[in-house]
């Protein structure tokens, strides 16, 4: 894994249930839920694709033009991505616990372990990924006491759009 990098951003919900997300290396996205809970994204600089959270914390960004990227959700609004960016949630104030572990963490990115999580994979088999999204699917059932109609509007426990309390990561780094 290369050598981390740390970017911040912060959300804001528009009036029409999207969300504008400014990174602090000025790049910006506008980011709509689906369902499923994929989420649908677009940005300033003609990029395009989708987030998916797969199970285990891993999400998948895979842009229109094909790459595939995985993360690995820290909590606290905390992504680390396979490309060695590490994204941080900084959209309220309860976020400042994310920037103390991320600090505490900036010296100890050993063996692919950053504050205490491990690595994102490098790639997943779309076997691997099936998989994953079974487990998760399974785990949102039992933790919704088994209800097995989805109508879209679950976000499995990372989360709303707002991101703005305990460990919720807003929607995927």
């Amino acid at each position: 894994m290369p050598q981390t990098r740390e970017i911040t951003y912060t959300d804001e919900l528009l009036a029409d249930g999207t969300v504008h997300r400014r990174y602090a290396d000025g790049r910006q996205e506008w980011r709509t839920r689906g369902a499923g809970g994929l989420v649908s994204w677009r940005d300033d600089r003609g990029g395009s694709g989708t987030d998916e959270l797969l199970g285990r914390r891993i999400v998948k960004r895979a842009y229109a033009d094909g790459r595939v990227l995985y993360g690995r959700e820290g909590g606290f609004g905390r992504t680390l991505w396979n490309d060695g960016v590490l994204t941080v949630n900084q959209t309220s104030s309860g976020h400042g616990v994310s920037r103390i572990l991320t600090s505490m963490a900036a010296g100890g990115v050993v063996a692919g372990v950053v504050g205490g999580w491990a690595a994102p994979p490098e790639s997943l088999t779309p076997e691997e990924e099936a998989e994953l999204r079974r487990e998760a699917e399974a785990q949102a059932a039992a933790s919704s006491g088994g209800g097995g109609d989805d109508d879209g509007g679950d976000d499995t426990g990372y989360g709303d759009w707002g991101g703005v309390s305990g460990d919720d990561g807003g929607d995927f780094g």
